[in-house]
């Protein structure tokens, strides 16, 4: 009986083990090259952008009308405003350029 409790408690430590290793690293030239394009596009990153679809186009695909689209179209600025203004701290930029940016991102993501 112990040697059955304890090849049980040695198979469940080494599946812990071997759940938290690393996956194997590939060519360590290929995610570079990955990454570049990603970083290339200046459109905004708002969820809606990521879609390709403006706010405005989203609600009119869903066919969605007075209270829904006030509240869906509320919340996409919200998260088209937070996407905008993380891209904007990673542009590192400030002032006017930031409001400028900021602006016109939502702007682009929103559909006005």
């Amino acid at each position: 009986m112990r040697k059955v409790v304890f090849a049980a408690a040695i198979a469940l430590l080494s599946t812990a083990a071997f759940a938290q290793t690393p996956a194997p690293k590939s060519d360590a030239k290929a995610p570079a090259k990955a990454a570049a394009p990603a970083a290339a596009p200046a459109a905004p990153a708002a969820p809606s952008a990521m879609s390709g679809m403006t706010c405005k186009a989203q609600a009119a695909d869903k066919k969605l009308a007075g209270a829904a689209m006030n509240s869906f179209m509320k919340k996409c600025q919200t998260d088209a405003s937070k996407s905008c203004a993380q891209e904007s701290t990673t542009q590192n930029l400030k002032g006017a350029a930031k409001t400028s940016h900021m602006k016109k991102c939502v702007s682009d993501a929103v559909g006005t």
